[in-house]
């Protein structure tokens, strides 16, 4: 049975590098220019966050039952922040310009899910209360729903820049200093101690690029589209792919372990 479900899972990998590289083919009619940096950066993206997926989708067969959730779902956000970043290149290709909807739609799906990972990988280790899991995932959402609506002109941006500030700090609060910080540190689990500090550090350091791009894109107009592009497509590139990565090094150092016992 196991080896089945490891054929499947292998199986469906390879079937999300063909989808991308059929996507690529079909989004080949609009050319890209060689001095197109902003582009470059979206098409480079592209195939680093399908290899990612194609990679956390594999080696979920190679870690034990309670970690497959983690790298599954390490694998989802890869793979929509793939298809996402596909159409977006179409888009800056085709008009120069990349809409606010289509950053924030992947958004409000990869961001979520990469917060519950905290939760994820604390079930992997011990029983955890699902109060955490919700806590994270509605200050996940109140951060990025505020950022939108400041962004898209729907509320006043420096409010909507409150908002979401607001529910980024909360997020910082619950996994430094809350329950899920706390049952981290009491694990017991120096794999999970040493990844869960890895993740807080992303969400401290990587995603501060976010607000100061609304700072000094929205807000004061300090920094031109382009610029703002290519940094939140890097920011993306280390914040997605790197997260999962440090998920899937905790998964196989804990399977590794539990075989041996």
């Amino acid at each position: 049975m196991r080896e089945f479900f490891m054929k499947t899972m292998k199986m469906l990998a390879l079937a999300a590098v063909l989808f991308g590289a059929t996507t690529a083919a079909n989004a080949a009619t609009a050319f890209l220019a060689t001095d197109d940096f902003v582009g470059i950066s979206f098409w480079l993206i592209s195939m680093g966050m399908l290899a990612a997926t194609a990679f956390f989708f594999m080696e979920q067969a190679n870690v034990s039952s309670q970690w497959r959730k983690s790298v599954n779902v390490a694998g989802l956000v890869t793979g929509i922040a793939f298809i996402h970043y596909m159409y977006m290149r179409a888009v800056w290709i085709e008009t120069g310009d990349t809409p606010t909807v289509y950053r924030y739609i992947d958004w409000l799906i990869t961001v979520p899910l990469q917060l519950v990972e905290f939760y994820l990988i604390l079930s992997a280790v011990r029983k955890v209360d699902t109060n955490i899991f919700w806590r994270i995932l509605i200050g996940s959402l109140v951060m990025l729903i505020g950022g939108y609506l400041g962004e898209a002109g729907f509320i006043n941006a420096t409010l909507g820049f409150i908002i979401g500030m607001a529910g980024w700090i909360y997020i910082l609060y619950e996994i430094f200093s809350g329950e899920a910080g706390k049952v981290a540190a009491k694990s017991g689990n120096k794999s999970l101690v040493t990844a869960f500090g890895a993740l807080r550090m992303i969400v401290t350091v990587g995603w501060a690029i976010y607000p100061l791009g609304y700072i000094f894109g929205y807000l004061t107009g300090g920094i031109d589209g382009n610029a703002l592009n290519v940094i939140y497509n890097l920011a993306d590139f280390v914040n997605k792919i790197a997260f999962g990565l440090i998920i899937w090094s905790c998964a196989v150092s804990n399977s590794s372990g539990a075989r041996r016992a």
